[in-house]
């Protein structure tokens, strides 16, 4: 018979860095082309007008403008006026 403890294998690794996600910039703040604005783990924040949308879900500025987050449809958009 063992006689040490079984202990869970997460124990022995170090804890990781957390990756940076959310909100960049808040709705009535001006952005500029190319700006993040949404760091997310799929879409929580849908791409709206002038907003584009990368392939890790980043949302980003597409022109120079203020941000804006609309309820609309049941999704959350997030779009520039410009």
């Amino acid at each position: 018979m063992s006689k040490k403890k079984a202990s869970g294998s997460t124990r022995q690794h170090p804890p990781r860095a957390g990756k940076r996600r959310g909100v960049k910039l808040s709705g009535g703040q001006k952005a500029k082309t190319g700006m993040i604005i949404v760091r997310q783990k799929g879409t929580k924040f849908h791409a709206g007008a002038n907003v584009g949308m990368g392939r890790d879900f980043t949302l980003f500025a597409l022109c120079d403008g203020v941000v804006t987050f609309l309820k609309k449809q049941g999704r959350k958009l997030v779009t520039i006026k410009a």
